[in-house]
């Protein structure tokens, strides 16, 4: 549920509460269930193994829970609410890494709050990778929505460093990962991909920026020979129109907001951000913890529901594209 001064119990609430109209999969809350009665007056079954679960979905919220984390003031988080948080995350991982879950869905949590008890993860990603033995570089953040996918190349880096952190090698590692992603979790066999320039106009061609030369188009002809094809660079000002995104199962974006002010434009309240990578399916919605409005039921369960389907619609192209040929 992420951190239980946020709005995560009362989104994955509402969510249970619009199950059928979005027919969606049994899931179970994973945290302190006093935060979830702390804001919703639905009913609550408490569970331990993933057969109550289904049992009780139609009924109930299932909850896992695990501990009491103290008093609780929606939004105002506290040291014992971001251990409640890391320890959920930790129950959810190992759920689903031994199969018992088909996937996990992360709730949203305060950073500082998790720095404040020992964490020393940049965020959940990281976290998530290392518990499954995967290197964070090898983690590749997607944002999906119904009429578009974005792959921001870096991330949470300041916007100065972007071109020294934006290699050849970097480009090539993450588009292998994401066309993995395509065919494994969306049954995209041959994904089309385009490559956003980092400079106006895609460089001018090497008169408004030299990146695009020295980094971007080696990089792509480096997947060529792998059989990758990747069209680009492109100039990011026109490759988000209509008639253009449209070409594409993908776009892979120089930094950050190059990748997530179009896509939240579009996307903002059926956006769900999800980790490729992985041996395990992570989705998450695309919003933060939002602790000025906790409590108030204002916050919009849209962006939940939007990642609780998403997972199940990973889930079974896995199954479909990982079951034995008849």
């Amino acid at each position: 549920m992420g951190d239980p001064a946020g709005v995560g119990p009362e989104v994955t609430a509402r969510a249970w509460a619009a199950r059928r109209e979005n027919n969606l999969p049994p899931f179970v809350a994973i945290g302190d269930i006093a935060a979830i009665e702390a804001v919703w007056d639905g009913p609550v079954a408490r569970v331990g193994d993933m057969d109550e679960v289904v049992r009780t979905f139609g009924e109930a919220l299932p909850v896992w829970h695990l501990e009491d984390s103290g008093p609780l003031t929606p939004g105002s988080p506290t040291p014992a609410g971001a251990t409640c948080a890391l320890h959920a995350l930790e129950t959810g991982i190992g759920l689903t890494r031994n199969q018992a879950s088909s996937a996990l869905v992360t709730g949203s949590v305060s950073k500082h709050a998790l720095h404040g008890i020992g964490y020393t993860h940049p965020g959940q990603t990281e976290f998530i990778a290392e518990r499954c033995g995967v290197t964070a570089t090898n983690a590749v953040m997607m944002l999906a929505g119904p009429s578009l996918r974005v792959v921001p190349l870096t991330v949470h880096i300041p916007l100065a460093e972007v071109p020294e952190r934006l290699t050849s090698e970097l480009i090539v590692a993450k588009t292998r990962i994401v066309v993995r992603g395509l065919r494994r979790n969306f049954g995209i066999d041959t994904p089309r991909i385009a490559l956003a320039g980092l400079n106006p106009h895609a460089g001018e061609s090497g008169q408004l920026g030299s990146e695009e030369e020295r980094i971007m188009k080696p990089a792509i002809a480096q997947l060529a020979e792998d059989g990758i094809i990747v069209d680009g660079p492109l100039a990011a000002d026109a490759l988000f129109a209509p008639g253009i995104r449209d070409q594409y199962d993908a776009l892979l974006c120089g930094y950050h907001d190059q990748a997530l002010a179009p896509f939240k434009a579009l996307h903002f309240h059926d956006g769900v951000n999800l980790t490729l990578g992985l041996p395990i399916i992570r989705t998450s919605p695309d919003h933060g913890t939002a602790f000025n409005i906790a409590g108030t039921g204002r916050a919009d369960a849209g962006p939940t529901i939007a990642a609780i389907a998403m997972a199940e619609r990973m889930a079974t192209a896995r199954e479909r594209n990982c079951a034995p040929a008849k």
